[in-house]
């Protein structure tokens, strides 16, 4: 045993201090394993900003009622006296014996983003005064709140940064009336930081909504109660509405966002991953036949097959590793906390990209991976050299 482990040493070590002399090769392994890391930790945190985001939006205390048939808010519809139903429902959360529920009305508007001459859709939502008491997370960083009855908004801070003429005090042309922006809010990295919040009321006058809400939000007094509040709401002949937690709500919305990323994620990984195999491949081929006689002679000494593979291998797995380590590294200080947005639930949504140590270390697994993957060919191939053979060119 004590033999085996010495002649793994020995030739491990060996091989190790000859990488300086192949560098241009060796670098191949490195530049190459690291491009798909950097790839797969940006895509990984570019999702896990995402799902943050998205989660960050709900809670399970609080619930999302919509029209029956409904999957989004978008095409809800809730009228005033149904609304008033539901909020004196039991189940509800209330404060100062006032039903903590409130009717919002949500429609999408086009606007022109800061860094281009695109544009895309924005969430405007209009809210009740109950609203920012149902989502307390929500508070105002610059300037002061809307004033009910007025053409105010208030503008999340992913929309802020992303889209141009929404400094507070500017005034923005949507549906043929000027509103003034007189606030920016943040809600704490969820979905609400993506949107523009002005006075229902307002808001359906403009856009031609009667006297009907998009949703209604609600607190409950626990998480227990949603089941109450259900069975009152499905109980209720004059009521075709169903109800969700918050956060399975936002689950479903964001879904089809997370299989676009998962499957470009995917498609992109393999080409890439195949492609950096195929650079081991050939790299570590290279590598044993530049050193046919010396790992042949090694052989002729006495030295095992054994030894042989495991020091290819380690050789190409450390390559591997490092391109990891850098690549991860990179990758954290170019992204993380980078503002992006992307589509979903048919406007933008804005999130920061979050690269954490635990995507850093699947990057660096995978890349261990494919330099063990890489390397087993090639290392069998060195086990099997003879001197006689090599001396003969076979």
């Amino acid at each position: 045993m004590m033999g085996l482990l010495s002649q793994l040493f020995a030739i491990t070590v060996m091989n190790l201090r000859n990488i300086p002399a192949r560098l241009s090769s060796s670098m191949v392994i490195v530049v190459g394993i690291g491009g798909v890391v950097a790839v797969l930790v940006a895509l990984l945190a570019m999702a896990q900003g995402f799902n943050t985001t998205m989660r960050g939006a709900g809670l399970d205390d609080r619930v999302i009622i919509l029209r029956a048939g409904s999957n989004s808010e978008i095409n809800g519809s809730i009228s005033f006296e149904q609304a008033s139903i539901i909020s004196n429902k039991p189940g509800i959360l209330k404060n100062s014996e006032e039903p903590l529920i409130a009717g919002e009305t949500f429609v999408s508007v086009n606007m022109e983003k800061r860094d281009s001459e695109s544009s895309a859709n924005v969430s405007f939502r209009g809210v009740s005064q109950n609203s920012f008491q149902v989502r307390p997370e929500v508070t105002i960083v610059d300037g002061r709140n809307i004033e009910f009855g007025k053409f105010e908004i208030i503008v999340g801070a992913g929309v802020a940064t992303h889209f141009k003429g929404l400094e507070v005090g500017s005034t923005v042309d949507l549906r043929n009336a000027q509103w003034t922006v007189v606030g920016v809010f943040d809600a704490g990295g969820s979905i609400q930081d993506s949107e523009i919040w002005t006075d229902a009321q307002m808001l359906n006058s403009v856009f031609g909504r009667g006297s009907t809400y998009s949703s209604m939000t609600a607190r409950l007094p626990s998480s227990a109660d949603f089941d109450q509040l259900r069975r009152a709401l499905e109980s209720d002949p004059r009521l075709t509405v169903k109800i969700q937690r918050e956060t399975e709500f936002y689950a479903a919305q964001s879904a089809t966002t997370q299989q676009i990323i998962a499957g470009v994620g995917v498609t992109v990984i393999s080409i890439m991953a195949i492609g950096a195999i195929f650079a081991v491949l050939n790299t570590m081929y290279s590598a044993v036949s530049v050193r046919s006689v010396e790992i042949a002679t090694l052989r002729s000494l006495g030295f095992g097959r054994f030894p042989i593979v495991v020091s290819v291998i380690a050789e190409s797995m450390l390559l591997a590793l490092l391109g990891g380590v850098v690549a991860g590294l990179l990758t954290y200080l170019c992204f993380n906390g980078f503002a992006a947005s992307t589509m979903g639930a048919n406007t933008q949504v804005s999130f920061e990209i979050m690269v954490t140590p635990q995507l850093i270390a699947t990057g660096i697994a995978l890349a261990c991976t494919l330099g063990l993957v890489g390397a087993l060919f090639p290392s069998v191939r060195a086990s099997r050299q003879s001197l006689t053979g090599v001396l003969r060119g076979g």
